[in-house]
């Protein structure tokens, strides 16, 4: 019988804290849709004013945020967007893009770090030249912290320079900032200078931040009227939303100072794992909150069976393949969960050593 239960699928799994749940009790609240919800408005505010946008728009999910951006910057069917060939809304966000929006995705190799080489994002640019042939290229994406790359962080130095690409050839920059917040704090730099040369930023309120829903998405005042429209459109429009909102706002305010700790855990773990036989981390990769590890080749033991061993002692993980794995550190986990989902790796490894050596 499982006593003990640590959570490490992902960072949304986090539970609602009391004080977001007295929060959500007391909000004031009114119709969203009609512009006149007073707790949703402040959140947007907040978050607009935190990145450094003049306004922001309250959406149930950052797939949400992130397809309302692409499809407010690439308003003409046939338009094309350059993104990561490992990014986000490549891969994990139903093609909404192409499905819903007719926008064209136009991938470029992500690096280890999460970057694309400068080089290859303008030499995927559209000749305009060539606009009877070719899609038109109208946006960039970028990801930061870049998920798939185990939470990697873009640098200032970097996002400027793509950002003055996206100048030079008169084209827009978008930002995928799910976990924003955790790679301000990573790197030490205000999460406004990290999205500065961007046109728009999706921000998630319900990953390391622990708020139960919602994502708010930045950028001008008349991208947001347009964003605002395309909200209804999918169905974003939720009425009185202040309710959510409300809770949101307190992840904002209580929660961005604990990332710091969930890095540092995250870093215990990754260490404490690379340790036990028979796995392999990329220890300096772990930048945030996110690990991945692989299973030795020749350990005869796969990601399913390690998982379901895990499982049973209550360490729940994320399988990535059939010897890879992905672990994401929240605020709700303890420097005592990491020290338990430690012995239970190292009870999981040392069995199967034995019974090999059997």
């Amino acid at each position: 019988m499982v006593t003990r239960m640590v959570d490490l699928r992902s960072d949304t799994v986090t539970k609602p804290t009391e004080a977001m749940r007295a929060a959500m009790a007391t909000a004031e609240v009114d119709d969203d849709v009609l512009g006149a919800d007073p707790t949703a408005f402040r959140l947007e505010s907040e978050v607009a004013n935190i990145m450094g946008k003049e306004a922001g728009l309250f959406v149930p999910s950052g797939t949400m945020g992130n397809l309302i951006s692409v499809l407010v910057h690439c308003d003409i069917r046939g338009s094309e967007v350059i993104l990561g060939d490992n990014s986000h809304i490549h891969i994990y966000e139903n093609g909404g893009i192409s499905t819903i929006g007719g926008v064209h995705p136009r991938p470029v190799k992500n690096n280890e770090d999460g970057t694309m080489d400068i080089n290859s994002i303008e030499a995927a640019i559209r000749d305009p030249r060539g606009e009877l042939v070719y899609p038109t290229t109208r946006l960039i994406c970028l990801e930061n912290s870049h998920a798939n790359s185990g939470g990697r962080c873009l640098s200032v130095a970097y996002t400027d320079r793509v950002g003055e690409l996206a100048t030079k050839h008169g084209l827009k920059l978008h930002i995928d900032g799910a976990r924003i917040f955790n790679a301000s704090v990573a790197l030490g730099v205000p999460v406004h200078r990290l999205v500065r040369a961007a046109d728009s930023v999706s921000v998630c309120l319900s990953k390391g931040l622990g708020a139960p829903v919602g994502s708010v998405i930045v950028g001008s005042k008349s991208f947001i009227t347009k964003a605002r429209r395309l909200r209804k459109t999918l169905g974003g429009g939720m009425r009185q939303v202040g309710f959510i909102c409300a809770a949101a706002f307190v992840a904002l305010q209580e929660n961005v100072g604990k990332l710091e700790g969930d890095h540092k855990k995250a870093k215990v773990l990754a260490e404490g794992l690379n340790q036990i036989k028979g796995l392999r981390v990329d220890v300096a990769a772990v930048q945030t909150n996110i690990i991945y590890f692989d299973i030795v080749e020749g350990s005869k033991l796969t990601a399913e069976k390690l998982y379901k061993n895990l499982e049973e002692h209550g360490v729940l993980v994320m399988p990535e393949g059939p010897a890879r794995m992905r672990i994401v550190l929240h605020h709700q986990i303890s420097s005592s969960d990491v020290q338990y989902t430690l012995s239970c790796f190292q009870q999981a490894l040392t069995g199967v050593h034995e019974e090999n050596a059997n």
